[in-house]
């Protein structure tokens, strides 16, 4: 067999070296055949550099690189478009994946699995709130969603090339790969490890923030959930108006004496305002991603493929 890795990278060129050194001899101990495609966002270090030197050595490390900045999941679509294995497996160049995890996910997939997911026990070194952030989400998605997501997974896992083949097929241009592949289905597995912390450098994107974004796109994504309760909420607030309205009602025609002025009036246009405000604003995640789903602009555009030789062209015509 064939097997390849994707391993989008971005300003990690005190990362790179160490995850070949561990890598390369785990891929040998598995298969004869294999390549490891880095897919790289321009970077202001010296990424390139440092992954063009690896390749010297050893032609079985292959490079892309992007006209410009496409952000991670878009990266790794590339890298999965690009590969040529058999079963192809994404994954962090920072070695909080460890690399030993791929023998462990190759035996799964020889067993019959077409999908191999690398599932958290621990969530060690994260703050309390990125920990709460990450257990709300899941927990939120898995109860709105269209498909089912696994929790404590990242985008750490080995598909087999069938799956490959139909998550590129996919015209989403959010790329939450966690909720492609689950939209694909096909047989699919865990296993699970202890995640360690990086090896060097720090993230690059907000520990809170950008959790919060890579779950709104699992929940809006694959979800149409927010706008019948949008719909609900309009309801109950129309709802609690007009039994505010019937008690004033009431009051007035029993003679009941009641105070009338600036609090009640501004409670009710806050409450109001904010149910209108949250209503806009989930139409507008929406109405978002419709309009850059309709421009039908390309996932990403290659600037140089390093190591695919005269398929290149072929491939990129893969992407619609």
């Amino acid at each position: 067999m064939k097997l390849s890795i994707v391993a989008p990278v971005f300003n990690e060129e005190k990362n790179v070296p160490a995850f070949l050194s561990r890598l390369t001899p785990i891929l040998e101990s598995v298969t004869g055949d294999f390549e490891v495609i880095f897919c790289l966002d321009p970077s202001s270090d010296r990424t390139e550099q440092i992954v063009l030197d690896h390749r010297e050595k050893d032609g079985r490390v292959k490079l892309l690189k992007f006209s410009r900045r496409f952000g991670q999941p878009m990266s790794t679509l590339a890298g999965m478009t690009y590969a040529t294995g058999d079963a192809i497996v994404v994954m962090d160049v920072d070695l909080q994946d460890p690399p030993e995890l791929i023998r462990d996910m190759v035996a799964r997939w020889r067993e019959g699995f077409d999908v191999v997911y690398a599932q958290r026990r621990n969530r060690a070194g994260e703050t309390a709130i990125k920990r709460l952030v990450a257990y709300v989400g899941y927990k939120v998605i898995n109860r709105i969603a269209e498909v089912n997501i696994p929790p404590n997974t990242g985008d750490f896992r080995l598909m087999s090339r069938r799956v490959v083949d139909e998550v590129v097929r996919l015209k989403e241009l959010h790329g939450f790969l966690r909720g492609m592949v689950a939209i694909v289905g096909f047989r699919q597995t865990s296993v699970q490890f202890d995640r360690p912390p990086r090896h060097a450098g720090a993230g690059n994107y907000n520990r809170f923030f950008g959790s919060i974004r890579i779950g709104m796109n699992g929940v809006v994504c694959f979800s149409n959930y927010l706008l019948s309760l949008a719909t609900v909420f309009g309801f109950v607030t129309a709802g609690t108006a007009f039994v505010v309205a019937l008690a004033y009602l009431i009051l007035k025609l029993s003679g009941v004496p009641f105070p009338l002025g600036n609090p009640t009036i501004v409670i009710l246009v806050l409450f109001l305002g904010g149910v209108q405000l949250m209503s806009v604003g989930i139409l507008g995640e929406y109405i978002g991603r419709i309009y850059d789903e309709v421009k039908q602009r390309p996932k990403f555009i290659v600037d140089q493929a390093h190591g695919f030789g005269d398929s290149a062209k072929s491939l990129k015509d893969r992407v619609a």
